[in-house]
Formats: structure tokens, C-alpha cells, sequence
């Protein structure tokens, strides 16, 4: 290859997630669990914000999926706002044993809907369904009901026995290629309807 030849791109499309979500929710425990497929009950909490990159294939296309898992505490959230801009999916997170992580749901929207691009997507990811049920306080029904009035998909997952987390992640990764698609062949149509349009005239030489 000669050495003035453009390396070609690993992937096909590069697909920017972040998980929202409150303090101790479990967000690291999902990254890693997606990413790396290992899991720690003494994951420290986030301080700021890290990513992790995982490389995966959807319907025969090479993905590169940076996944970004922004700190939850009420000091942070200046932190993240800028995070949210390029942000193309969003895996919004509440644990099943702790009523406040599920109430904050709504504040976590209003700061998508603030700070995010227009077109993101999102799903509702309800953590920890291991739990014992005598400590679960968020019912499916609960959740899925809040998911149903944002119009967004709902899973639970558990981080700790890989329940649903990869389902998770693939959804608004789907979801996110489905819009790159449509808008790939709307700009495809404008442009065949513009081409006639650009050539001017009926032929001759000026």
C-alpha cells in the first residue's frame, strides 16, 4: 500500500451513548459489565466521568460504541452538561430498591430534554432486579408506566447476573442506526432531487 494511501476506518459508524442516571443507580456496574463483561460489588464511585469503548457488529455493520458513564451527584451535573451535546443515546438509570433514584427520573428528563440534542434516544433502565423482593421498592409496572409516557423502551437489568444489559444497550444502539439510516436516504433523495436542478440550462457553451 503506498504510504501517502488513507488507513481504513475499523468501523462503519461511531455511536455515542451516555448513562444518566443518579448516584449508586449502578451506571459504572453497567459499563463495565457491557464492556467488559466482569462485574464488582465495590466499584468505586464515578468521580467526573470516564468511557469505555466496545467495539460490536448490528446488522452487518462494524459499530464503534463510545459509551460515557457521567457521575450522578447534584456537583457533577454542571460537569456532564456538556456531554450531553454530542450525545446520540441515552440509557436513563433508577434502582429498583431506592425510591429516590426513580423519582429523580423526571428531573433526569427535563436535563435530556435541556441539554441533549433533539433527536436522541433513549430507554428507561430499571437496575438491581436481583434484589431481594422484600427490598425492592419500584415495581415493573411502576417503571414500565413512567417508560410508557416518555415513549421509550424499558428493561431491567442486574449488572450482577448480566440480565438484560447487553438487551439494553443494543436497543438505543438500534434505535440510534435506525434515525442514521432514514437520514442517509433522505439526504440521498435531496441530493438526486437537487442534481437536475444544479446542471442550469438546456445545453449550450457560454
Amino acid at each position: 500500500m503506498p504510504a501517502s494511501a488513507t488507513p481504513r476506518k475499523k468501523y462503519d459508524h461511531l455511536v455515542k451513548l451516555l448513562l444518566i442516571g443518579d448516584s449508586g443507580v449502578g451506571k459504572s456496574c453497567l459499563l463495565l459489565r457491557f464492556a467488559d463483561d466482569s462485574f464488582t460489588a465495590a466499584y468505586i464511585t464515578t468521580i467526573g466521568i470516564d468511557f469505555k469503548i466496545k467495539n460490536t457488529v448490528v446488522d452487518g455493520k462494524k459499530i464503534k460504541l463510545q459509551v460515557w458513564d457521567t457521575a450522578g451527584q447534584e456537583r457533577f451535573r454542571t460537569i456532564t452538561t456538556a456531554y450531553y451535546r454530542g450525545a446520540m443515546g441515552i440509557l436513563l438509570v433508577y434502582d429498583v430498591s431506592e425510591e429516590d433514584s426513580f423519582a429523580n427520573v423526571t428531573n433526569w428528563m427535563s436535563q435530556i430534554d435541556e441539554n441533549a440534542g433533539e433527536g436522541v434516544k433513549r430507554v428507561l433502565v430499571a437496575n438491581k432486579c436481583d434484589v431481594p423482593a422484600d427490598e425492592r421498592v419500584i415495581s415493573e409496572e411502576q417503571g414500565r408506566g413512567l417508560a410508557e409516557q416518555y415513549g421509550i423502551p424499558y428493561f431491567e437489568t442486574s449488572a450482577k447476573n448480566n440480565f438484560n444489559v447487553e438487551e439494553s444497550f443494543m436497543q438505543v444502539t438500534r434505535d440510534v442506526l435506525k434515525d442514521m439510516v432514514k437520514e442517509k436516504g433522505e439526504g440521498e433523495k435531496e441530493g438526486l432531487k437537487l442534481g437536475p436542478e444544479g446542471g442550469g440550462g438546456d445545453g449550450g457553451c457560454c
